[in-house]
């Protein structure tokens, strides 16, 4: 058991303004682990006051000084990588051999990446008369989910540190313990006072408090498009920069050239990663007509071949999900699927065998899905996959392009050149072509009501600057 009893704020550990906890619960054993303040507005007041008295000095220390501070901060990451992978495993599920590439490993990456990238970014130039520059924005108010919790809060407080930002940080609840390995590092890498500062507590409280603050100059949000949408409306009062990453409806598009089996393979891996509880997942796949008993037939075998079980036993592939809210809201979007005709292949709404406790859902298939339909239209969030069928490549297009959102996707050919036509169609914000990897140094983000700004590489880094134009007046000449 883990009691975590104060915020890191202003460079110290300081008790929180209120009395209350919050439970947080191992998702393998449904067990209360861990136990963190329950912040409030008083907190935030604290937090963002902090932040703001140490605007002015960081935003003016040097990009090397701060390049060092980043560094020294990737290396502390690094040191306790096996600490922050187990954690990790423990509070939201994510099975102990993946957590060490995924979650401990990204976040390592992550700062290590912007720590080198601010020493060649230009920071100013001159354009004609005048001179260009890039400011910070000011004090970034980071508010984070618990799917992949310390990557997605190293892709807003890595960059903002780098450009010159002060953070305040809100985890979620569900997965918070990681944030506090961090601000230990973050302490003992010496990182001014009032620089980063972390506040946990629930999100119509804390979050939006942060959010409304007249001294918070930006919002930095990742979550569900629902709660996207309220971030926008309060932050809009004050007219401050919001940068949105939310939710996803990605389809893989199979062309009828694709290699079927490592396509099929490779859309069904890339669905359940994460138990599919990943923003950017392929839980579309789209398939021709002619292909789809084949095809079905595939993902269902790749499916049954998942181990599911504690994320810390060996041999573990699919692990829980995070919170028994969520494996409530993917149970009843299978059932909804079954109601409304889909083919059920494989998996379904039942406990898998053997797991009589912990938030587990069978990995599910269902084919013969309708476009329109619950579950072809809207993010289930867990290990559930939805194949599709298509006429041609136009047809297929606009069944891709056919949900709110615009984050992920991917096309698989034999011919590279004819999967980059069809990605070029996808209104979305990145494509994996035959299965290419993530890239660190790639822009994050989406199109549509999957958000709005980017995050990684330079263009991530841009997100927490602003410009400024200095005009000269032109020297005389003769």
């Amino acid at each position: 058991m883990i009691t975590r009893d104060k915020f890191f704020l202003d460079g110290r550990w300081v008790g929180p303004a209120g009395r209350g906890f919050i439970d947080v619960h191992s998702p393998a054993t449904e067990e209360v682990i861990a136990r963190i303040p329950q912040g409030n507005a008083t907190d935030v007041e604290a937090a963002v006051s902090a932040a703001r008295r140490a605007f002015d000095a960081w935003s003016t220390t040097p990009v090397s000084k701060r390049a060092e501070y980043v560094q020294k901060i990737h290396d502390g990451l690094k040191a306790r990588a096996a600490e922050i992978a187990e954690t990790i495993s423990r509070e939201m599920g994510m099975p102990l051999k993946l957590s060490q590439r995924i979650q401990a490993g990204s976040p390592v990456a992550v700062f290590g990446y912007y720590a080198k990238a601010i020493a060649e970014f230009p920071f100013e130039e001159r354009v004609g008369n005048s001179l260009v520059v890039r400011e910070p924005i000011g004090v970034v108010a980071a508010i984070t989910p618990w799917n992949y919790p310390l990557h997605q809060i190293s892709l807003k407080v890595a960059p903002a540190l780098a450009a010159g930002c002060t953070v305040v940080l809100k985890p979620s609840e569900v997965a918070p313990l990681n944030a506090f390995i961090l601000a230990e590092v973050i302490e003992a890498a010496g990182l001014p006072a009032g620089v980063f500062n972390l506040v946990t507590g629930y999100g119509p409280v804390v979050g939006e408090a942060m959010v409304a603050h007249p001294q918070v100059d930006m919002v930095s949000f990742t979550g569900s498009t629902a709660a996207g949408k309220r971030v926008s409306e309060i932050a809009a009062k004050t007219v401050k920069r919001v940068a949105l990453e939310l939710g996803g409806k990605s389809a893989a598009v199979i062309l009828d050239d694709a290699d079927l089996a490592s396509a099929v393979k490779g859309v069904v891996t890339n669905c359940y990663l994460n138990s599919g509880q990943t923003c950017t997942a392929h839980t579309r796949m789209l398939v021709p007509e002619s292909k789809y008993q084949e095809a079905a037939k595939i993902a269902a075998e790749v499916a049954k071949h998942f181990r599911i079980g504690d994320p810390l036993t060996e041999g573990t592939t699919l692990g829980p999900l995070a919170s028994a809210a969520q494996r409530e809201r993917v149970v009843k979007y299978i059932r909804k699927g079954i109601e409304e005709g889909a083919q059920l292949l494989t998996g379904g709404a039942e406990r898998p065998a053997g797991l009589a406790k912990g938030y587990y859902v069978q990995p599910t298939v269902f084919g013969d899905v309708k476009p329109g339909s619950t579950i072809e239209q809207e993010e289930i969030f867990g290990p559930v996959l939805a194949i599709i069928t298509y006429k041609d490549e136009d047809e297929a297009v606009r069944i891709a392009n056919g949900t709110p959102y615009g984050l992920a996707g991917g096309v698989w050919s034999a011919s590279e050149e004819r999967a980059q036509k069809v990605a070029r169609r996808l209104r979305t914000g990145q494509v994996d072509i035959n299965g290419g990897p993530f890239n660190i140094q790639a822009p994050f983000g989406g199109y549509k009501q999957s958000g709005n700004g980017r995050e990684l590489g330079r263009y991530g880094l841009e997100e927490f600057l602003e410009y400024k134009a200095m005009q000269f007046k032109p020297a005389k000449t003769g």
